[in-house]
């Protein structure tokens, strides 16, 4: 069945804590190794897609959701990456303070680097090309002073921004770290 049903199949992939590997971004695999993983009996099958593959000898239904069988130590720190940088700014130039999509952001040293600014949390924002330029080498104040998110917080942009492909199978083991609210009117 390998094509294009196929090829929009990822598996979500759970610790052996049934939490995702990782949130930024997303634990998934494509659904081959999805399907090698479960021969091969490394993860435990959590939930299933209605798509089968087939072999002359076999048939697999397409793991949707697979945990880990061995506990994997995950990074409890958040990494300085590109991404996280947007995540954390919400998309926004934190000059001009317009949402852009990532592919028209850029990142910028609110304390230039030919001015001994360094490439870290605390001194890198998000930018839009137009905002950078104008910037240039000048010290500018951003909207929102630079620092370095925790886990939680990143966790919370992401929910404003999920991921283009969420399968329902998935989303009772996204978000656990999140508070639940309580609608007090009901």
């Amino acid at each position: 069945m390998e094509g294009q049903m196929t090829a929009h199949r990822p598996a979500l992939v759970l610790n052996a804590d049934f939490r995702p590997l990782k949130y930024f971004p997303l634990s998934i695999m494509d659904w081959k190794d999805a399907v090698c993983a479960v021969v091969k009996d490394t993860v435990s099958v959590v939930a299933h897609y209605d798509d089968w593959i087939k072999s002359p000898s076999t048939s697999i239904q397409l793991p949707s959701v697979v945990a880990l069988k061995e506990y994997v130590d995950t990074e409890r720190h958040v990494a300085f990456t590109r991404f996280n940088i947007f995540l954390r700014d919400r998309f926004r130039c934190q000059y001009c303070g317009n949402k852009f999509r990532s592919e028209d952001l850029t990142f910028d040293h609110v304390k230039p680097r030919s001015k001994g600014g360094p490439t870290d949390w605390d001194n890198i924002v998000t930018a839009c090309g137009r905002c950078n330029a104008l910037k240039d080498d000048k010290h500018l104040t951003p909207r929102t002073m630079p620092r370095k998110p925790t886990i939680g917080e990143l966790l919370r942009a992401q929910m404003e921004f999920p991921p283009k492909y969420l399968h329902e199978t998935w989303l009772d083991f996204l978000y656990w770290d999140t508070e639940i609210t309580v609608d007090k009117t009901a």
